[in-house]
């Protein structure tokens, strides 16, 4: 009779445990990260600075090449020795506009790299901010998962606090 009792006991405390284990198992949540990097008003900002950027250096690119292309036109109508002294001018214009062209897009690719590791952060503070006050153990990004419902999505609470500044 005494072990029936405890086990009993047992079976009442562990049914206690697994309601809890089940419980916690609905604290899921999952987010869609290129959606929040697409709607996050800081990439879009950054977006238009960049391409601002870009736009410049086109720009500056363009005007380099035309006079490559203007002292080129000039260096077809020369003779051969008016060429021999004019060739090292041309050869130094290509050479400055390939280095200023690498140049360049190193310094775009680079500030492009650290804006998106900045908005990521930015996620991932915000993720972090909505879970804790929500109570969410676990929250997923929804390129990892097979399936989801619709109601486990959190991204546009998470686009909310991105946008609002937290």
């Amino acid at each position: 009779m005494k072990k029936l009792l405890v086990f009993l006991c047992g079976l009442v405390v562990g049914l206690f445990v697994l309601t809890g284990v089940a419980q916690a198992a609905d604290k899921f949540a999952y987010v869609d990260l290129s959606r929040s990097f697409s709607e996050y008003s800081k990439t879009k900002n950054y977006d238009k600075d960049l391409t601002a950027k870009e736009n410049a250096y086109t720009a500056e690119r363009d005007k380099k090449v035309n006079e490559i292309k203007a002292l080129q036109e000039k260096f077809n109508l020369l003779n051969d020795k008016e060429k021999e002294v004019k060739k090292g001018e041309l050869e130094s214009k290509v050479k400055a506009l390939q280095d200023f062209a690498r140049l360049k897009e190193t310094v775009l690719r680079k500030e492009q790299e650290d804006k998106m590791k900045e908005i990521l952060k930015d996620i991932e503070e915000a993720v972090k901010t909505y879970a804790t006050k929500e109570g969410l153990t676990l929250v997923f990004n929804d390129r990892v998962l097979v399936y989801q419902t619709k109601s486990m999505d959190i991204t546009d609470k998470v686009i909310d606090i991105l946008n609002k500044g937290k």
